[in-house]
């Protein structure tokens, strides 16, 4: 039985590993990749800032990939066991499906360990470290956010517009000042800028020339007829604070950024006075162990399906999974579109397709071994 065990464990466990880096590189990582080859190109972020970008992104695909991983290697090797007829072989010698599926079931049981510890744990600190280098190339390197013919939205109380660079020249740039409800309150126009860090204040400096403002009213900041005309100034130079944004990319109210902790003592802040927030927050803990038993649901159900298929062939197997997730990861997209509607029961609908896997799962898994 150890050699059998020995079989099926690692054929599991290098399918469930390549699976899961295909899936991280293609479906994450590549993407990534793209949005943040402009960065790299053309607003000369170092190397290996980009990677480290990467590398905090990392656990968040893991959470998805590890279960739809496990997912598709477990459809691969039962296909292709079934298709050799491996397992006729040995259930001919008096070993049953339960016994075979063991080494599986230790894998899924240690997978789901992983993702429960990176659901709770790294993903959230990592993606307060990803916010932050978002902060931190703005002040270490400013003009990295500034590209060509491009509006700069990372400010949450302004917009910043450049037309062209020519080195560390902004060209035809535009700063539009704005309200709590993202009204323009002023706009600076200029032909030529330069932008400066501040770091001991927490700022940066644009340097602006033939600088040309405008200022609305505060109060009816839409209509164009009280929009008055400012001063011109040949040469001037104007703070942006970054408080504003350090407050966008550190906001708490990212219930993504929470450990387990700070989400527990968020809920029990929250319980009484704000219970459509608590609710979110009961939806995110949901979220985070509905998806880490993932890894139980799919093997349930994949097993059986793997062996039904009878293929061994790849593109199969790694249709079959495409489908499968697709389906599960539906009712999660589902319940956090709901996730403040208590009519619509979220935190129910955040377990429900694990209740329906796992109870398929096992239908289909027992009624295999009793044949």
């Amino acid at each position: 039985m150890k050699i059998i065990d020995r079989y099926i464990g690692k054929s599991t466990l290098v399918a469930t590993i390549f699976a899961v880096v295909v899936l991280s590189f293609v479906l994450v990582l590549g993407n990534i990749f793209k949005e943040l080859l402009d960065l790299l190109v053309n607003r000369n972020v170092p190397l290996h800032t980009v990677i480290a970008f990467m590398m905090f992104v990392l656990p968040f695909s893991l959470a998805f990939t590890i279960p739809w991983g496990l997912l598709t290697a477990l459809l691969l090797v039962f296909g292709r066991i079934s298709a050799d007829n491996e397992l006729i072989a040995l259930r001919a010698n008096g070993i049953s499906m339960l016994r075979v599926s063991v080494p599986v079931f230790c894998i899924a049981l240690v997978l789901t360990g992983i993702c429960i510890w990176i659901n709770i744990d790294i993903a959230p600190r990592a993606e307060k470290r990803m916010l932050l280098s978002i902060f931190e190339i703005a002040t270490n390197n400013p003009s990295a956010l500034f590209g060509a013919d491009e509006v700069v939205s990372e400010f949450p109380d302004r917009r910043v517009y450049v037309g062209d660079r020519k080195g560390d020249t902004l060209l035809n740039v535009i700063v539009i000042e704005m309200d709590s409800d993202a009204n323009p309150l002023k706009l600076v126009h200029a032909k030529e800028g330069k932008l400066t860090s501040d770091p001991a204040h927490a700022r940066l400096l644009l340097k602006l020339y033939n600088a040309q403002f405008e200022e609305r009213d505060p109060k009816d900041p839409l209509n164009i007829k009280k929009i008055r005309q400012g001063i011109n100034l040949v040469e001037g130079t104007f703070p942006i604070p970054l408080q504003a944004l350090y407050a966008e990319y550190m906001n708490t109210g990212r219930l993504t950024s929470f450990t387990m902790d700070e989400l527990e003592r968020e809920w029990t802040k929250l319980a009484v006075t704000k219970p459509k927030r608590a609710l979110r927050v009961r939806v995110e803990m949901s979220r985070r162990f509905s998806i880490s038993l993932a890894c139980i649901a799919f093997t349930l159900i994949a097993i059986p399906l793997g062996i039904t298929t009878h293929r061994k062939e790849t593109s199969v197997g790694f249709a079959l999974s495409i489908a499968l997730a697709f389906i599960y990861f539906f009712f999660i997209l589902i319940a956090r579109a709901l996730q403040e509607n208590i009519q619509a029961h979220p935190v129910f609908l955040m377990w429900l397709p694990n209740i329906l896997f796992i109870t398929l799962g096992a239908f289909l898994f027992f009624r295999m071994c009793r044949r």
